[in-house]
């Protein structure tokens, strides 16, 4: 029997601390991420395909499998930004439905304000809604009413025949 040789030991060890630190600012920092992505699952697959034993390759099943959780992944991802963007729509429909009400919005402080919408400002946070000339959240209103109800024109008088 021959020894067998420890692949660990061919790494070299961390140099002193002070080169490390120099070496870290050198480079770029990497923020973790807290989903895996498509390009982290196709990294995955490559390096499962590379390190597999040439005499027990993946089965197909298993592979046929990886490939449909992977399918499954990106369909979950558009979905999710699908619906992130229905919501902002149903928010900016409902804010413009408020326009001429009179609505009632929560202040930071819990006092409230009352008012015409008179305007919708959309803003990377949703649509704002103006009463008395100030923005609000939509998610500040508490109360909606009817808007000023104007008289209808009247027919212009129907002279002699």
């Amino acid at each position: 029997a021959h020894a067998r040789l420890n692949p660990m030991a061919t790494i070299s060890p961390v140099s002193s601390g002070t080169s490390a630190a120099s070496s870290a600012t050198e480079t770029t920092t990497r923020l973790p991420q807290k989903v895996l992505g498509q390009q982290d699952f196709m990294k995955l697959l490559a390096v499962q395909f590379q390190m597999q034993d040439p005499m027990k390759p993946m089965e197909d099943t298993a592979f046929i499998a990886q490939t449909a959780q992977f399918t499954a992944l990106e369909n979950s991802t558009a979905m999710t930004s699908e619906l992130a963007r229905l919501r902002q729509d149903q928010q900016r429909a409902v804010a413009n439905s408020y326009l001429g009400h009179r609505v009632t919005v929560e202040l930071a402080d819990g006092k409230t304000v009352t008012g015409p919408v008179s305007a919708i400002e959309n803003s990377a946070s949703g649509p704002q809604l103006v009463v008395n000339g100030e923005k609000h959240a939509l998610s500040a209103v508490l109360r909606v009413e009817p808007g000023l109800v104007s008289a209808p024109a009247t027919a212009p008088a129907k002279t002699g025949a």
